[in-house]
């Protein structure tokens, strides 16, 4: 007999008022929301409150984000099952599980080594096989896995980088949190028209740790 998951009740919680009463309708975004175990992701004393609807601390200046705002996320994707997603700040892992379970393969990008193998651990632990994590700038992608169907950052930057969108394919959708400070961004989804037109969509104002990189913040300048 298989122990009692003391944690569904939080689940169901989270599954009820902070994903489907706030909006999120893709079926597949909430069945993924809902079968991956949250509470594996935080640090051991947070697990009580890992499905609260709000961000919690992993260590390094990081947090995981509100289970929200990873379902808003994953939905503005429009992914279909067979894409191959990169996501750029790669933190406790959680994001990448939900992505998982929505495409065909996920790469990401973390940019502090002990975070990015200590998500590596956790994924491995779970049995998630479909995913990849390099340590490395996630401001510039991962070019030699390139082009991606679409692409997700999980930090607010000054602008969208280049280096993304030069890596998404024809039609491929790139999720992220702009902003020209820290404080708050607005979170865009950058659609691929063809070689060199983009759209942009304005979908919420978030707030998110700042993107730093390359063609990001600068360490220094991200607390401007």
């Amino acid at each position: 007999m298989n122990a009692p998951d003391k944690y569904q009740q939080a689940r169901e919680i989270m599954h009820d008022r902070h994903i489907v009463a706030r909006g999120i309708i893709d079926e597949t975004v909430i069945r993924a929301m809902s079968n991956v175990p949250r509470e594996k992701f935080v640090p051991r004393k947070l697990r009580e409150s890992a499905y609260a609807d709000s961000p919690q601390p992993i260590g390094f200046g990081q947090t995981i984000s509100q289970p929200y705002i990873v379902a808003l996320m994953c939905e503005a994707l429009r992914l279909h099952g067979d894409e191959r997603v990169l996501e750029i700040g790669t933190g406790s892992g959680y994001a990448a599980a939900v992505l998982c379970q929505l495409c065909h393969e996920v790469f990401t990008v973390e940019c502090i080594e002990a975070l990015a193998h200590r998500a590596t651990r956790t994924l491995h632990e779970l049995d998630y096989s479909n995913v990849h994590v390099l340590a490395g700038d996630g401001t510039m992608g991962w070019p030699d896995e390139a082009p991606f169907d679409a692409i997700v950052v999980t930090a607010g930057g000054p602008s969208v980088p280049d280096a993304l969108k030069a890596q998404l394919t024809i039609g491929g959708r790139l999720v992220i949190p702009v902003g020209d400070n820290r404080n708050v961004q607005q979170l865009l989804r950058v659609t691929r028209i063809n070689k060199d037109k983009f759209t942009t969509e304005d979908l919420a104002a978030v707030r998110f740790v700042p993107l730093i990189g390359e063609q990001g913040w600068q360490h220094g300048t991200a607390n401007q």
